[in-house]
């Protein structure tokens, strides 16, 4: 589902028709001259800018606004195997299904999903959308929106099929964020989230101790200590047991070392929970047939190392199918 940018509607009738105020539920009539989605019987009205619904201010996050915006971190075949391996779901099953991308930054996913054929909403609540609408402009079956994840504007048991990675345990309540998300998946329609796993105390306690300081920096002066992150990353050895200490990205491409040791770092809330504990709220939001997705990397130490939560930054990550 491909076509030239130029021909892309600057907000599509199916996005338009999709829409609800996220505080009421009610329809909204985009209002071309003045750029705006306006509710018709409360007159609240939400500004559409470069064609994205806005519904938010970036807040706390904006950090992810930046990052993504800044870094070129999408590499085609390594995101196809991530989407596959933490949402559970092969490609080859997402044709025609109606997708929720919740929390989808730079829009790496998104993509994944709709050239695959499903037709995707990603929200966000940074201006990361504006970096995922750009690499998903030749896609019309992908819409963006900015928006809350735990107020998003969608008709709630609405979609086939909704995944979340590695966006919910940065909100102040995870479990909000989670609930509300859970309310978009249709009877019947599968669930998938990835969330940030706990290590052992002792790493929780560096970590912290860590991010207290982090948090608090400048992004640019920030940024040049990833940098110096992104360095031990690339370094044999060092980037497989000085990082089991302090966290710091080994991913194989400079840029992405530096991003995601910055999205370790910068943003204001950071939780981490167990498999029992995203299982628990899976079954209360009434969900079944719940799969534990193992993670995507392999090998005798690393699957050891998984298996002890000595590794930082790795995830808990199920799948779920919504009680009919």
């Amino acid at each position: 589902m491909t076509k030239e940018a130029s021909t892309k509607p600057f907000l599509s009738q199916m996005l338009l028709e999709t829409l609800r105020n996220p505080e009421n539920r009610l329809p909204l009539e985009f209002d071309n001259k003045h750029q705006l989605l306006v509710d018709q019987q409360t007159n609240q009205s939400y500004p559409v800018v470069t064609g994205i619904p806005r519904f938010v201010e970036q807040e706390h996050l904006s950090s992810f606004g930046l990052q993504w915006n800044k870094y070129e971190v999408a590499h085609a075949d390594e995101d196809r195997a991530t989407f596959t391996a933490k949402t559970g779901l092969p490609l080859s099953e997402l044709k025609g299904l109606k997708i929720l991308d919740a929390g989808c930054g730079g829009g790496r996913y998104s993509k994944v999903a709709a050239e695959a054929g499903g037709i995707v909403f990603g929200a966000d609540h940074t201006t990361a959308v504006e970096k995922a609408e750009q690499l998903c402009n030749h896609l019309e079956n992908v819409h963006l929106v900015q928006a809350d994840l735990k107020h998003l504007p969608f008709e709630p048991s609405s979609f086939d099929f909704v995944f979340s990675i590695g966006v919910m345990h940065h909100d102040k309540d995870t479990r909000a964020v989670f609930n509300a998300v859970a309310d978009m998946v249709k009877p019947g329609g599968r669930y998938s989230v990835w969330l940030y796993r706990k290590n052992q105390w002792w790493q929780e306690w560096i970590n912290s101790a860590l991010r207290r300081t982090t948090t608090q920096m400048a992004p640019e002066r920030l940024e040049s200590w990833c940098r110096l992150g992104a360095w031990f990353g690339g370094i044999p050895v060092i980037n497989k047991v000085l990082n089991k200490l302090v966290n710091f990205s080994n991913h194989p491409n400079w840029e992405n070392r530096v991003c995601d040791t910055f999205d370790w770092y910068a943003p204001a809330y950071q939780y981490h929970h167990t498999i029992e504990e995203l299982k628990l709220w899976f079954e209360q939001a009434g969900f079944e047939n719940l799969k534990i997705l193992p993670p995507e990397k392999s090998g005798a130490f690393y699957r050891w190392s998984y298996k002890h939560n000595l590794l930082i930054g790795s995830g808990v990550n199920i799948q779920g199918t919504k009680s009919v």
